[in-house]
């Protein structure tokens, strides 16, 4: 029991630098932001961890990334948003890649629009003026999902997520 929770605090670990690593250094400008691909990798951790250390990978990854670039105003927002998407997938099964985790992309899509969408017109207070992120939300849940895709189909095809979990179910 304590191997598997050290085993999984250190996965969190790893997948929280990686969301932050890929979000704050591989990512387009937009006008309110950047659009980046950290939540393809929020979507595998959240298929190879159970739900709170899912949780803690996307919350934790993304506020860094908003904090440590200059997006401070962001890491509230992006923290709850990406714990959210991170509860809609499940570690459960042998494949990353199941019906279920493929079809949470689009709630996932949904919740990551519209959160941000709500959460620009917190900081703005104008519902027009906040259209405008719309498409580079849309942008980001689109590259994030087909990231995951790939990511998830290689990982699957080389069983990693057996091999990484060393045939312990976490």
């Amino acid at each position: 029991m304590r191997k598997n929770r050290i085993r999984r605090m250190c996965l969190s670990g790893i997948f929280a630098s990686l969301v932050f690593v890929v979000t704050a250094y591989l990512h387009i400008p937009t006008y309110n932001g950047y659009v980046h691909v950290g939540d393809g990798f929020i979507f595998l951790a959240a298929c190879l961890l159970p739900m709170p250390y899912a949780v803690f990978v996307g919350a934790t990854g993304a506020m860094l990334a908003d904090v440590l670039t200059g997006f401070a105003i962001w890491a509230p927002g992006s923290m709850v948003i990406k714990a959210l998407v991170a509860m809609l997938f499940s570690c459960k099964g042998t494949k990353i890649l199941s019906l279920r985790n493929l079809l949470m992309l689009i709630p996932a899509a949904v919740i990551s629009i519209a959160g941000y969408y709500f959460y620009e017109v917190i900081i703005t207070g104008s519902f027009t003026a906040s259209l405008a992120g719309i498409p580079g939300s849309a942008m980001q849940a689109a590259t994030s999902s087909l990231v995951f895709i790939a990511a998830g189909l290689t990982m699957d095809k080389f069983h990693t997520k057996q091999t990484l979990l060393g045939g312990y179910q976490l």
